[in-house]
């Protein structure tokens, strides 16, 4: 199984904690999220806070409003620096996404460590290259011109 990396930075005018609190709420992704995807979170009675072992079910629709199950879990919370989802059920054979948050003298550097592979071999690297990889590229653009917009106002 080939797995592909994604990174991004993003430096915002806020501090650390301010960063934290905004992404260490579930709630909060489906403002980042393309509304073409039609982003649920279906977990009723979410924390307002994420922790270690919590178990998130969303609803997407990513490619021709087929919709899809994704199931994620909270791992390796180290409030307000970083904390990882996973993937346990969705479109990926694996999914890996690092969460970093690092003061930078008065804004915070938000990373996002993405490694994420797709099944079916030789045809996956294809489906890949044509698709994932510019859908993904689409998603994170969205989400950086959209965190950038929400923390400009503040």
């Amino acid at each position: 199984m080939k797995k592909y990396e994604l990174y991004r930075e993003t430096v915002l005018p806020i501090t650390s904690l301010e960063a934290w609190d905004f992404f260490s709420n579930p709630s909060n992704l489906a403002k980042i999220t393309p509304v073409e995807m039609d982003f649920k979170v279906m977990t009723k009675d979410l924390p307002a806070h994420i922790h270690n072992g919590l178990v998130i079910e969303y609803l997407v629709r990513p490619l021709a409003r087929i919709p899809l199950k994704w199931i994620s879990q909270i791992r390796a919370v180290n409030a307000p620096y970083s904390f990882v989802d996973e993937q346990l059920k969705g479109p990926y054979a694996y999914w890996h996404h690092e969460h970093i948050f690092e003061e930078k003298g008065g804004s915070v550097l938000m990373k996002d460590k993405v490694t994420y592979a797709i099944s079916l071999g030789w045809l996956g690297q294809l489906i890949n290259q044509l698709i994932v990889r510019k859908k993904l590229d689409q998603i994170f653009d969205y989400r950086t011109e959209q965190v950038k917009a929400i923390f400009k106002s503040k």
